[in-house]
């Protein structure tokens, strides 16, 4: 008998005796990777309150098992089968949960409600139709998880990680998001990761500021013979304390670089597009002006240059400014300051003032 076939004859006799001979045992390494442990293929057999603690369970077959309450703490659950287990109130700490499968199969879902899984590694892991309401996820990592379908509701999640988490949850509300009382909560994981950061960074709170206040996005197709006119424009730009944005089109963009470029328009101070080859940012323009009054555009031309095609799609925006023709670089250079970055601070001062008077008559009503 090996040492697997040995573990798992201890296993079979029950928890207590497990148990038992776990804590008389504690420093032996346990390797269960890869054993069958799942309640379709033996008879039912109740883990609860199991200690595998620091146990290797890679690539197990732990699907539809009893575990509640187990000890789980620092165990190595990568690509392992969890689906259907009953993992409520378990404690799985600091444990590896990469690429572990705990969608719902039989027409039951993993129960990890009130688990805690503080600290823990949950990389590409698969909750769909999991219910982890109440679950300790504080400190955990969650890059490319699958969270489709999932309950999230009442879950502590203080310093959790969130990367690229795949669908959408069952249901998220009440996530707190401080470490102890009093309890702040959120109705989105995703969002609650930045509102604590918000709350509790005072360095965010100036880079929120500059962004709001300093960003200029400049929009153009500048060829190699025209990157002076770019470099006109970031230099000048970085004078007067504006931190330039550039998107430079070689090419007619696809859908995700225009929602791309419309997310930093949103974020801008004002926008500068350089008309000069409008049929390449026309597509950006169109996304950005109708959307967005709150973001005053300049544009500017090279002299000689077609401008019908602009004019025609946005001469009714009033905060589409008058077309400022340039002749050359040099001349962009050493107006910039008049012709453009004045009429656009004017024009969002002028933005500004207005929302605020209809804020105020708002209050009034």
């Amino acid at each position: 008998m090996d040492k697997k076939q040995y573990f798992v004859s201890i296993l079979n006799q029950g928890v207590l005796t497990w148990n038992n001979w776990r804590s008389q045992n504690d420093r032996i390494p346990i390797d269960l990777s890869g054993v069958n442990l799942s309640n379709r293929d033996i008879p039912l057999i109740d883990f609860s309150g199991v200690c595998l603690r620091r146990a290797i369970l890679r690539e197990a077959n732990l699907s539809c098992a009893i575990l509640k309450g187990a000890d789980l703490r620092k165990a190595d659950l990568y690509e392992s089968h969890l689906s259907a287990a009953d993992l409520s109130k378990a404690d799985i700490r600091e444990s590896n949960l990469g690429s572990t499968d705990l969608a719902c199969t039989f027409f039951c879902e993993a129960d990890l409600r009130n688990a805690s899984l503080n600290a823990a590694h949950i990389y590409r892991t698969n909750f769909r139709d999991a219910n982890l309401a109440q679950a300790d996820l504080m400190g955990a990592r969650l890059v490319e998880t699958n969270i489709e379908n999932t309950n999230f509701d009442d879950c502590k999640i203080y310093g959790i990680s969130v990367w690229n988490l795949k669908g959408k949850p069952q249901s998220q509300s009440n996530l707190i998001i401080t470490p102890h009382e009093p309890n702040i909560t959120v109705d989105n994981l995703k969002v609650a990761q930045f509102i604590h950061l918000l709350l509790n960074n005072e360095e965010l709170h100036e880079v929120i500021k500059t962004v709001t206040s300093k960003v200029v996005l400049i929009l153009g197709c500048f060829k190699t013979e025209r990157k002076v006119v770019l470099d006109a424009l970031r230099q000048e730009l970085r004078k007067h304390d504006y931190l330039p944005v550039l998107f430079d089109f070689e090419k007619i963009p696809n859908q995700s670089f225009i929602e791309t470029v419309s997310t930093l328009a949103h974020m801008s101070r004002f926008v500068i597009a350089d008309i000069t080859d409008a049929k390449v940012i026309l597509q950006e323009l169109q996304s950005i002006v109708p959307n967005l009054p709150s973001v005053p555009v300049q544009p500017i031309l090279l002299q000689g240059s077609d401008s019908s095609i602009v004019v025609k799609d946005f001469r009714d925006y009033p905060w589409f400014l008058k077309i400022y023709e340039y002749e050359n670089s040099k001349v962009l250079f050493n107006s910039l300051k008049e012709n453009v970055i004045l009429p656009l601070e004017a024009k969002a001062k002028e933005i500004s003032q207005r929302r605020k008077q209809f804020e105020d008559v708002l209050k009034v009503l």
